[in-house]
């Protein structure tokens, strides 16, 4: 069992910033040593990232630089849980990005 964030963004109609986060996560899974843990998906009214591999403050760190990225919907929050919790979005909920 680790620390995970999960990444919530809103569902929107537009769903090209999906791969562009996807693509901005590998760079930064590089520059700052995390690793994404599963692959993103749909959750409800919520698209959402999972981050793992790292403390929980470079993982919010990251979860922040992804949420305030040009082009992905307004509204963002993580969730700071574990990687043997139960279902998708259990945990402390922390508003992005970090101050």
């Amino acid at each position: 069992m680790a620390v995970m964030v999960e990444i919530h963004f809103p569902v929107t109609a537009d769903d090209e910033w999906i791969d562009d986060v996807g693509d901005f996560m590998i760079d930064l899974e590089e520059e700052l040593g995390f690793e994404e843990y599963e692959d993103g998906e749909e959750v409800g009214d919520d698209y959402v990232f999972f981050i793992a591999g790292a403390s929980e403050r470079t993982l919010l760190a990251a979860a922040s630089r992804v949420a305030t990225r040009k082009g992905v919907p307004a509204g963002a929050y993580a969730l700071v849980t574990d990687t043997a919790a139960p279902r998708v979005g259990m945990g402390r909920r922390v508003k992005l990005p970090v101050r």
